[in-house]
Order: structure tokens, then C-alpha cells, then sequence
């Protein structure tokens, strides 16, 4: 699984680190650079997948373009940038893997790649100790900025097998099903799952009223929720529901005894999204489908539902995941992700500013919590663990997490003490 990405030169940031747990919370202000972050997780996600690192960035065919698209990819006035991600494959193992782009004009190509594997001792109750050795299973020559391809070495005990590529796809993605030595197609099978795995939710409740084709997996949008529920093999579509009758039920004032979809129409291969509601005295249960649902209600449905169905090891992207949700239900989401995610081992990284969720967090979420926030002298995006700030003692005494953000006396604190830094203090 994912442990960590770092952003170098990338869109509105210097140097970040983001660290990944089984839940990790963002927060920071508007314009802090959260979502420039998270961009770069879809890129590396789409560069996997196969697409070319000017589609993934401009979009193509039905894909939408990263925000900002080419123009705004590296960070300005440069026209390089470089993203990385350490990969755990096991306990004593982990492959760090870099890419770096190069913007030139209306196209991004690959500028150099590498890929190395970590090992690491272990003690004797099997933990991780020191670092053992470390080998470059592929590394990138350098090129010309208008060379069409590029230069990799394949590892080989030796200065590297030389292989060319071209220049518009990552050397990762064209490496897959070559055949190279057992360790390089070990590291890259591994990075290339962890990232097809990493899957940005953006649920948009209008595009969840209507009816949806039978479907194996779901859409950012979430469109095709009815779609995917209801195509699922008998016996998981029974567990599947069940857990969000579950939760749901506890999302309304009114009483939600069953959340299901169910295949429509004169050939079955559509389906659409219902819940039975029950009021009061009434001996019989009013079905509703997705049309009278709330927004809150469909997003958390949606949320819960990729939980649920990403395959396991997945790294699931939730931008502002409270949205349309009660402040009273924070801690309800909060259970769900939790509880869900870490039965399913699906690590969930959020963004909030709701102040109730972050409450609802406590303390013992706080090593979990990344700040973004902006350089007041450049202007550059950083990401500081909330753990990390000096004054957070202080902080805390003045109040909850929440609290300390509504009132911005989290990035007052970083600001000060990055002032002081400079001035050597």
C-alpha cells in the first residue's frame, strides 16, 4: 500500500510531503493548495493506467482535465516538476518511485523516471528495523528537451541494460508485460497496482437520481451507484446492502429500514437506487428511490458504497467528504470510514473544513491530520503534520481541533513560527 507521496515543483507547491494512514485528514484554508495535492494523485493514477502525461494532464475523450490543466502543471515561473511515492510492498520491503515532468509549450513529456527497491532488517518480533540495501531497478538517462524517446536502464548488477521509450508515456506503464528481469517485474507490477488503485470520489447527486446501466465498478461521479449495487453476485449484494441500511438508517429523522437497487425495465440492464422509509405507526414501509433522496444522504451513500466495493490495498480520494451532511452527523461519517475502511484495508484520505467533523476527530486523531497552508514570503503551498507545529501544546489548551481551525489560530501558528525560522530565532 501507499505510505507517502512528494510533491516537488508541482502546481502551487515547493517541496510537500503527504503522508498516508488508513484515514488522513487535510485541511487548510482556501487556496491553501489541498487540491493541488490531490491533483497529483490523479495524475500518477492516470499516467498508470496508460494514458499519456499530456492527456493526463489536458484530459481526453470523456476525461476531464486535471485543474489547471498543462498550463499550470509546474509550478511557475518552472517548467519541471517531479512527484514521488514510496510503495510498502512488506514489511521489509518498500520501492520508492519518481517521475519527473517537463512542460514545453502545449505537451508534457517525461523528463526522467526511476524506480528503486528498499529493504530493510527486521527484528525479532518481525518488525521493521534499519535499512539493508537498496538497488535502481530502472533509472532514465538524460535527453534532449525535443527528443522523442528516452534512455532506461534496467537493472543488471552491472551500469543498467539500456532500453529506449518514448517520452509521452511513463517508462513504468511501458515496461509492464516486457518481460524484465524477476525484481524489476516484481517493482513494477507492485507501483503500477498501488496506483490504478488510487481512485478520486467526487460524488455529484444529481447524476445519482436516475436510472444507470448494470455496472462492475463505480464513477467518480458515483452516476452509476443503482448500476453497481445492483450487478453484484447475490450473496455480497445481500452484505453489501445490508451495511448501508446500516449506517443509513441513522442518517434521517425518519426511520430507513432498507437501502437496495434493483434491476428496471423490459430487459433488466438498467437499475435504479431505493430506500424503504417507515414513519410513525404506519404497518408498511413507503419505498423512495434515488429521486426523493437528499443530497447528504446520496453522497454518504456513495462514499460508503466505493468502501465497500474498491478492491482491498485501494487508496480511496474524498475532496471536501462532509458536504451536505449534518454537522450532528460528523461522527457517524467519521465511525463509517474508520470501521469500513479498515475492515476492507481501503486507506481513505480526506479533505474538511467542518469544524463538527474535526471535533468529532478528538485527540487521538491528530497525528493524522496534514495542514496545508502557503509560504507568506513566496507564496508556496506546504503541508505540515498537525503534530508537527511547535505550539500545538498551546494550541490545544485554547480548544478542539475544530475550533483552532474555524478561527485560523492553526495557520497563525505556522505562520509565526516559519517567521521565526527566518529570522533565525
Amino acid at each position: 500500500m501507499i505510505s507517502k507521496f512528494l510533491f516537488k515543483n508541482w502546481k502551487s507547491h515547493r517541496e510537500s510531503t503527504l503522508h498516508i494512514d488508513p484515514l488522513t485528514i487535510l485541511i487548510g484554508t482556501n487556496a491553501s493548495g489541498k487540491s493541488n495535492a490531490l491533483d497529483a494523485l490523479l495524475f500518477l493514477n492516470r499516467v498508470a493506467m496508460g494514458a499519456q502525461l499530456t492527456a493526463a494532464l489536458q484530459g481526453e475523450g470523456t476525461q476531464m482535465a486535471v485543474r489547471g490543466g498543462i498550463e499550470w502543471a509546474a509550478r511557475r515561473p518552472g517548467n519541471t516538476f517531479s512527484l514521488e511515492v514510496t510503495v510498502r510492498a512488506t514489511e521489509q520491503m518498500d520501492y520508492e518511485y519518481r517521475l519527473d515532468g517537463h512542460v514545453l509549450g502545449n505537451r508534457c513529456d517525461l523528463l526522467a523516471e526511476q524506480l528503486i527497491r528498499i529493504k530493510y532488517r527486521a527484528t525479532k518480533d518481525g518488525a521493521r528495523s534499519s535499512e539493508s540495501g537498496r538497488i535502481n531497478l530502472f533509472t532514465t538517462d538524460s535527453c534532449d528537451d525535443h527528443s522523442p524517446t528516452i534512455v532506461a536502464r534496467l537493472y543488471n548488477e552491472k551500469r543498467g541494460s539500456p532500453r529506449p521509450l518514448s517520452r509521452a508515456n511513463a517508462v513504468l506503464y511501458q515496461l509492464m508485460g516486457q518481460k524484465p528481469r524477476q525484481e524489476i517485474e516484481d517493482g513494477v507490477a507492485a507501483v503500477l497496482e498501488a496506483l490504478k488503485n488510487i481512485f478520486v470520489l467526487d460524488p455529484i447527486p444529481s447524476h445519482m437520481r436516475g436510472y444507470s446501466a448494470l455496472s462492475e465498478r463505480l464513477e467518480p461521479d458515483a452516476a452509476n451507484i443503482a448500476g453497481v449495487l445492483a450487478a453484484l453476485p447475490a450473496d455480497k449484494k445481500e452484505d453489501i446492502e445490508s451495511t448501508l441500511t446500516r449506517f443509513a438508517s441513522k442518517l434521517p429523522e425518519k426511520d430507513i429500514r432498507k437501502v437496495y437497487a434493483e434491476p428496471v425495465g423490459k430487459f433488466g440492464s438498467d437499475a435504479m437506487l431505493y430506500c424503504d422509509e417507515h414513519w410513525g405507526n404506519s404497518k408498511e414501509n413507503a419505498a423512495v428511490d434515488a429521486r426523493g433522496m437528499s443530497d447528504g444522504s446520496l453522497r454518504f451513500l456513495a462514499i460508503l458504497t466505493a468502501l465497500l466495493t474498491r478492491p482491498q490495498g485501494s487508496l480511496l480520494i474524498i475532496e471536501e467528504v462532509d458536504n451536505g451532511l449534518h454537522p450532528s452527523r460528523a461522527q457517524l461519517l467519521l465511525h463509517m470510514l474508520k470501521e469500513v475502511g479498515g475492515e476492507r484495508e481501503v486507506d481513505v484520505v480526506v479533505t474538511t473544513h467542518n469544524p463538527a467533523l474535526l471535533d468529532a476527530m478528538g485527540t487521538e486523531m491528530v497525528p493524522f491530520i496534514s495542514v496545508a497552508h502557503r509560504d507568506p514570503t513566496t507564496g508556496d503551498s506546504l503541508l505540515t503534520l498537525l503534530e508537527d507545529i511547535a505550539d500545538l501544546p498551546k494550541l490545544l489548551a485554547q480548544g478542539t481541533v475544530g475550533r483552532l481551525s474555524s478561527r485560523g489560530l492553526i495557520e497563525a501558528s505556522l505562520h509565526s513560527e516559519q517567521g521565526k525560522q527566518e529570522a533565525g530565532v
